[in-house]
């Protein structure tokens, strides 16, 4: 798949940063920052944004990011508490979200929380539509559920209409880890056309990274300052406690 002239899904696995700042003016110097990185995409965590709800200062932080992102791709995500985010917020408010970022002339991808959505696959058509990728994301941050259940989201989640499918989950123990594993490489075998992420929380999943020289995932989130990183070419990291660590797969 290509999004603007960025092949995912295949080659070498894309580097995203997520920007968990909470101020305006954080928020575009961290962005200032990423455009100038070693980053291949750069993901607005909306739900961290003191004033998500202000919608003229996001319309204010888009506008500015538009002109360095030429070479970046954009995600743009408001990832909800009951789904491991920073925030609650009502339907109605989260669909206001969304299109502030159809609004834009620099989001290229948005997160959508598939199974939160009342009519899913709507929603995917709708932001098609708009001119926008979507990426249908699941977490479950209590286990890793069996290998059906795991199967049976991703392929909802693909039959919805997610040009991305991905799927987070928490491990008890390596078995856990290689299950998820197994259950990803059976996917991608299946929807070759559908690039997958899928994330093994936790430290069971660092374990099997460092001993394992097989790349299953096209993208990889890792940190910058305050961030996540999945590579070593971007420098500086000081890990977040609170944010996700795990292998992805676009």
């Amino acid at each position: 798949m290509k999004i603007r002239e960025t092949e995912v899904g295949t080659g070498r696995p894309l580097v995203c940063v997520p920007v968990l700042e909470k101020t305006k003016e954080e928020v575009i110097n961290e962005i200032e920052y990423l455009a100038e990185s070693a980053a291949d995409m750069i993901e607005w965590r909306l739900d961290a944004f003191e004033h998500f709800t202000d919608y003229n200062e996001g319309r204010e932080i888009l506008q500015h990011a538009a002109p360095l992102l030429k070479k970046k791709l954009f995600l743009y995500t408001f990832r909800t508490a009951k789904q491991g985010g920073m925030a609650s917020v009502d339907r109605e408010t989260l669909t206001d979200l969304h299109d502030l970022a159809t609004e834009s002339e620099c989001v290229d991808l948005i997160d959508l929380e598939f199974f939160e959505e009342e009519h899913p696959a709507r929603k995917i058509r709708k932001l098609h539509k708009q001119g926008l990728k979507v990426i249908a994301s699941h977490h479950d941050f209590y286990e890793t559920p069996d290998r059906e259940v795991m199967k049976m989201l991703l392929e909802q989640m693909c039959a919805g209409g997610a040009d991305i499918v991905k799927l987070a989950v928490m491990p008890q123990n390596m078995e856990d880890v290689l299950k998820l594993l197994s259950v990803t490489n059976e996917f991608k075998e299946e929807n070759p056309d559908t690039p997958v992420i899928t994330m093994s929380m936790g430290k069971a999943q660092r374990s099997l990274l460092r001993h394992t020289k097989k790349r299953v995932h096209p993208v990889r989130w890792r940190c910058t300052k305050w961030r996540i990183f999945w590579r070593e070419s971007i420098k500086s990291c000081k890990m977040r406690s609170f944010a996700p660590t795990g292998f992805a797969n676009l």
